[in-house]
């Protein structure tokens, strides 16, 4: 087990508390993260990239000229790839470039970046994140306290919506519930605050 200082939101220290070295405290596979990462990056490409091939470009239904007796080539359409204007061969079209990694690996790459959060001590927990209704200027004031500087990831319990609205319009902060959390976000981010809630449902996930 690893020990954690578990902070409140006024920025206190309020104890400690136990994870699991098998999710934080695990030797990160490099290998396996590079993975994940080219994985999402993938998945975020849009895909609608297009050119029309011959039977998309406008025109060209009739023979130009009979099949023989011209002296010239034979031509089904002024349409076809070696006329000007005529359709683009083997072209790009529209398609997904998502794919999935195994689960084994994928939970092997986030086990992997968290224990680096860990390591390098970029991550701070904090007791819950509590709001009556959204407020960015308290939020900030949060984050002033626990002392997250840079791009900060913030994790919260799902249904936790004040607290997400709160980050919304913060520069640098990416506000998510624990169900989202990913490879990409965790190594985009300087700074990970973690709820407890968020974090006990990580190592249930992962455990």
């Amino acid at each position: 087990m690893t020990q954690l200082d578990v902070y409140q939101q006024t920025g206190t220290k309020n104890g400690t508390t136990e994870v699991k070295a098998e999710v934080f405290g695990i030797e990160p596979n490099n290998h396996v993260v590079a993975d994940a990462v080219i994985m999402q990056q993938a998945s975020l490409r849009r895909g609608t990239h297009a050119v029309k091939n011959r039977s998309a470009v406008r025109g060209g239904g009739r023979k130009p000229w009979r099949q023989k007796g011209t002296g010239r080539a034979r031509q089904g359409s002024i349409r076809a790839p070696q006329w000007r204007g005529g359709g683009v061969v083997f072209g790009p079209t529209p398609r997904s470039y998502a794919y999935k990694l195994p689960r084994k690996v994928a939970r092997l790459a986030l086990k992997s970046v968290l224990s680096q959060k860990i390591a390098d001590q970029e991550m701070i927990i904090v007791d819950s994140l509590d709001f009556d209704k959204p407020s960015t200027k308290t939020f900030k004031q949060l984050l002033d306290k626990l002392e997250a500087k840079g791009r900060t990831l913030v994790v919260v319990e799902s249904g936790n919506d004040n607290a997400i609205l709160s980050a919304r319009n913060i520069d640098k902060v990416k506000a998510i519930t624990v169900e989202n959390v990913n490879v990409l976000d965790v190594i985009n981010n300087q700074q990970m605050i973690v709820t407890q809630k968020a974090l006990a449902k990580i190592e249930e996930a992962l455990g």
